[in-house]
């Protein structure tokens, strides 16, 4: 389906808020030095992000094509195209990205009364949040089209804005070298505009990433407190982990007054692995209160998860723990790695 902005909000950026997750590999292809990866990101970081999906069309291909460049990106999602495959949704989680509100059915917002707005929004929260596992913070209103009641409603449901800096124009038959060309013209913060609905789009991958690193830009994460691109938080990008080894991808699933849970997921290399096993590391007073899907042991704010029974798993698979931390007045997203015997 064709989308267009609204031209009053072209270059909008709003407040927004997401779900920390954070990937760690170990083993034979561990992360770059992080000075390395600061001085590749100089001039700092940009967002790509792609609206209406999940898609059984395009999704895994625009996964591969981001794994390939080693680069993350947001995924705006519809509820309904979630409720339709949640598998999509799940793998874009796991491949270590970012998923967030793009309502339930794509409706000009503005035209609807409260009611059905909150409807469009809290329908797409619960699908996200049973299909991944993690329930967005973030809201991108369809066309770009917003107003006082809508953003009432977005922060009784713990939901923040956010609009784009760049619109790639691939909803408007945009070549690939348009969209490239489009991508050109971020700047460090910017937040470009794509789809997860096109060939051409999954094409530009390649070359706005090397582009992009040309120019001393990485792809990022929006941050919660200002809404523009800024480096993931304590995050790699997503690659393979390479033989007899694994990743550690952290998400926080859900936050309370006074507590937060958080899923592990633990994901092979290009080999089978006999076990895993990983560590979360708390910033203290934080205290881990329950634990599911794993066996723990602690040593100060160091928590080691161990599988409950056989931790094999085959080349590419992956497995999940979670547990719940009370924050006792701090919020730092814990630090997870994950390694193989």
């Amino acid at each position: 389906m064709p989308r267009h902005r609204t031209t009053a909000l072209a270059t909008a950026v709003l407040a927004v808020a997401a779900g920390a997750v954070t990937t760690v590999t170990t083993g034979a292809a561990a992360a770059t030095d992080p000075a390395v990866t600061a001085a590749a990101c100089e001039s700092g970081y940009v967002a790509l992000t792609y609206d209406d999906g999940p898609n059984p069309s395009t999704t895994q291909a625009l996964l591969t094509a981001l794994r390939n460049a080693n680069a993350r990106a947001t995924f705006f999602n519809t509820g309904q195209r979630v409720q339709q495959n949640p598998a999509l949704a799940r793998a874009q989680v796991t491949a270590g990205h970012w998923v967030a509100n793009h309502s339930w059915s794509h409706p000009h917002m503005t035209q609807l009364s409260a009611a059905q707005m909150n409807q469009e929004l809290s329908q797409t929260q619960s699908a996200i949040a049973q299909a991944t596992g993690v329930t967005p913070r973030l809201f991108r209103p369809p066309y770009g089209e917003t107003n006082a009641t809508l953003q009432s409603v977005e922060a009784q449901l713990g939901l923040r804005e956010i609009i784009w800096t760049v619109d790639s124009q691939d909803w408007n038959n945009a070549s690939t070298a348009q969209i490239v060309a489009a991508a050109n013209t971020l700047q460090a913060g910017g937040i470009i505009l794509m789809h997860d609905a096109y060939q051409t789009t999954i094409n530009a991958v390649p070359q706005i990433v090397a582009n992009l690193a040309a120019r001393g830009l990485c792809p990022g994460m929006i941050s919660p407190s200002t809404g523009r691109a800024v480096a993931p938080d304590g995050g790699s990008t997503p690659t393979d982990p390479g033989p007899g080894s694994c990743t550690a991808t952290y998400a926080e699933t859900q936050r309370w007054g006074d507590r937060f849970n958080g899923q592990v997921t633990i994901r092979a290399g290009s080999a089978a692995i006999s076990s895993w096993t990983s560590t979360v590391t708390l910033t203290a007073p934080q205290s881990v209160s329950t634990t599911w899907n794993g066996t723990p042991s602690w040593n100060g704010s160091v928590m080691t998860m161990r599988p409950n029974g056989n931790g094999s798993l085959s080349p590419g698979a992956t497995t999940t723990f979670g547990f719940t931390v009370m924050a006792n007045g701090t919020w730092t997203t814990p630090t997870v790695t994950c390694s193989t015997p």
